[in-house]
């Protein structure tokens, strides 16, 4: 989450601007501020000679400001060529070092990079030897991409001024998605801002899933859909995957004429496709269409361009996001759900049962005498049994089951739309499977104990049906252990 934090606030002060030499400034405030180092400066690339020259610095030397260095020279230039991130935390250690200057120990070089190309790189020093620790240094790879956009919009707004109304609106799209974490409803606003900014028709994202094809995960605009939400195109075809592959913008403006063409949409007479690429790495396509012919002209590229890298660091932000809330709800050691997930689920499915008039059954499992276990063969074998069994679990349940670790060696399943006597098979093939379980390196038999609750019969509260079947598990462990136990049936209230 302080990832987050930080793109959101650092990308909110870079793009608050389209003035080149504020945007360097803002970068460097950013660097000193946030990550409280006193020497970074910003080099950029001349176009004419291909060096890398000082643009603006804090903190630095007056030597050092009048450098200029050729790709592949010194940690700037190995941090250009190499299209990577380059830190030496011992800079006496390191030969491609350029000095000394003043007391710097240890140096990180970042490359600014828009499209996969190098534009720039942020250096930063220190008097410290190892002053950047790994979490320093990857926050500062993440703001370096926030900071490569906010160079090409200035860079934009210097050359083609008369776009201004198109960079504008860059630079509203760079701020309302930077603020939405949900990545489908970052995509469908991604539709509808470039919607309302380009000549354009009907907007698409496409992005990669596992088996690395485009698949559909969002489309708004009025033409009439051949491929629907969720579909996914054949793999390394159609122009979305060229331009992916080419790392390139690819623009037909009579798809007639191409052949093989493979139609999104009925209508469509020009398409354009953006590849998003995301500090180098390729996360999907923007894919723009057209019911008129010759629709998109070189003037459209640029600006589209930079739109596809806001929405890729967008799309990157909402990745970062997602795993975050799927840390927070797993158990470490197990990999399935934690108590917080289950919390949050209940309340879920007993509100979607008491509004349909449904079934849900709940299941408390306790591991048997696993303090024994722990104390005769250590925490590590205990440790073991415990993914064991999660892993038996999730095996042997449905898709819509959730497995949770409730507590130490006690589990709960949340089992939707199963009555309470389902349920009761349900436990009961859980214990036989952990009953015939052969658990590598454990000398002893490990059995389970359950107890099954069912809403609305034995509560209509979390409260109630956790407590009705922990009760049902007490009487299990109770009457010897390796059983499964049916909740009394709640008595009713009278008003």
């Amino acid at each position: 989450m302080q990832k987050i934090a930080l793109l959101y606030d650092a990308s909110q002060a870079v793009l608050s601007t389209f003035n080149l030499d504020e945007v360097l400034e803002q970068i460097l405030w950013i660097v000193r501020d946030y990550f409280h180092v006193a020497d970074s400066a910003v080099f950029l690339l001349d176009p004419n000679t291909h060096e890398f020259f000082v643009r603006t610095s804090i903190g630095r030397h007056a030597s050092q400001t009048k450098l200029r260095i050729a790709p592949g020279t010194g940690l700037i230039g190995t941090a250009a060529l190499e299209k990577r991130p380059v830190y030496v935390p011992d800079v006496s250690k390191d030969s491609r070092y350029i000095g000394p200057f003043g007391n710097t120990k240890s140096e990180v070089a970042i490359p600014l990079m828009v499209r996969d190309e190098v534009v720039g790189v942020l250096d930063i020093q220190s008097e410290e030897l190892d002053a950047f620790d790994s979490e320093t240094l990857d926050l500062l790879t993440l703001f370096s991409t926030q900071a490569s956009i906010a160079l090409e919009n200035a860079r934009l707004y210097t050359l083609e001024q008369r776009r201004s109304r198109q960079l504008e609106a860059i630079n509203a799209i760079a701020r309302q998605t930077t603020a939405v974490l949900n990545l489908d409803e970052l995509l469908g606003k991604v539709c509808d801002l470039v919607l309302q900014t380009f000549p354009v028709d009907h907007v698409v994202v496409l992005l990669l899933d596992e088996d690395d094809r485009l698949s559909v995960r969002a489309h708004k605009g009025k033409l009439t859909p051949i491929l629907s939400q969720g579909a996914a195109l054949p793999a390394g075809t159609g122009m979305g995957m060229r331009a992916l592959e080419l790392g390139k913008t690819v623009v037909e403006n009579e798809v007639a004429f191409i052949p093989h063409y493979m139609a999104s949409f009925v209508e469509t007479r020009s398409e354009m496709c953006v590849p998003l690429i995301f500090f180098g790495e390729k996360l999907g396509v923007l894919m723009l269409e057209s019911e008129k012919p010759n629709n998109f002209t070189e003037e459209d590229v640029t600006p589209l361009e930079s739109v596809a890298d806001i929405c890729a660091g967008a799309i990157q932000n909402a990745h970062y996001f997602e795993k975050a809330q799927q840390l927070a709800y797993i158990d470490g050691l197990t990999g399935i759900y934690n108590r917080r997930y289950f919390e949050m689920e209940i309340s879920s499915e007993i509100e979607r049962a008491t509004r349909y008039r449904g079934r849900l059954a709940i299941i408390m499992i306790d591991i048997d005498n696993f303090k024994r276990l722990n104390d005769e063969f250590g925490h590590l074998l205990g440790d073991e049994v415990l993914r064991q069994v999660s892993s038996v679990f999730v095996q042997q349940l449905r898709k819509v089951d959730v497995v949770c670790r409730f507590g130490g060696e006690e589990f709960v399943i949340l089992v939707p739309q199963t009555s309470g006597g389902n349920a009761m098979e349900v436990a009961e093939k859980l214990r036989r499977m952990v009953e015939a379980f052969r658990f590598p390196g454990v000398p002893v038999k490990v059995t389970i104990s359950a107890g099954v609750a069912e809403f609305p019969a034995h509560g209509q509260t979390r409260d109630e049906l956790v407590a009705a079947a922990d009760a049902a598990l007490y009487v299990s462990k109770e009457a010897g252990r390796n059983r499964v136990s049916a909740a009394s049936v709640a008595p009713k209230t009278t008003a």
